[in-house]
């Protein structure tokens, strides 16, 4: 028993100690920060300014190219050619495919009107996939809803049905940047290796599984209640 005890007095110690040493260190490394700003002339400082500001105008200029280019609102593509213009100008671009009679695509709109916004170094569309029938086997999309993940020009990834969103109708917007996230479709500031729908599950919340239906004359099955 005393020796047990003596070895965590020692481990407390040896802790202690780590916290006392890692304290120095970032105490260290801030008065040499603050001594550096210290002894900084005026020039200097006026270089340093000069920086950040030009920091600042550059991104104030990519955020106006990027408006420009259609970014920060979701919206409608009418054809299968804008398609080809809107990925060949945009590095980043998400675009739902999706059907007017199918439920979850319009859960999906919700989600994606919010992101559009919150992601605006990414060009968020949807288009018709009856009305891009070359698109659609070309892209083989065969469940809607689907987003097609483009960069540079090439589809990069997929996201089909709800399955990779917690396979719920409930997902949350979280959930879905996350996964577009993983896709390194947008820029995400979250953990990766922590999905959202992950600590909804440590609080109980249950999951339906969602069955792909197929609808009758078409090549593509729906994630929907529909037909």
């Amino acid at each position: 028993k005393m020796a047990a005890d003596t070895s965590v007095e020692i481990l407390q110690k040896v802790l202690e100690n780590e916290i006392l040493q890692t304290t120095k260190v970032v105490e260290e490394h801030l008065d040499a920060e603050i001594q550096k700003l210290d002894q900084m002339d005026e020039d200097e400082l006026e270089c340093l300014k000069q920086r950040r500001l030009e920091a600042l105008k550059k991104a104030q200029q990519q955020k106006q190219e990027w408006l420009s280019k259609g970014h920060g609102e979701y919206r409608e593509i009418p054809s299968e050619r804008d398609f080809f213009q809107e990925v060949k100008e945009s590095k980043n671009v998400v675009c739902h495919f999706y059907r007017d009679t199918t439920f979850r695509c319009q859960i999906m709109d919700k989600h994606l009107t919010v992101l559009a916004k919150k992601h605006i170094e990414t060009k968020f569309l949807k288009l018709n996939a009856e009305k891009s029938p070359f698109l659609c086997e070309r892209l083989r999309i065969k469940v809607i809803p689907t987003l097609a993940l483009v960069k540079d020009g090439k589809t990069q990834d997929y996201i089909v049905g709800f399955t990779d969103l917690g396979n719920t109708d409930d997902f949350t917007t979280e959930t879905l940047e996350w996964r577009l996230g993983c896709a390194d479709v947008i820029n995400y500031g979250g953990n990766l290796m922590d999905p959202p729908f992950q600590s909804q599950k440590k609080f109980g919340t249950s999951f339906t599984k969602l069955d792909k239906k197929t609808i009758r004359g078409k090549k593509y099955d729906s994630d929907s209640d529909d037909d």
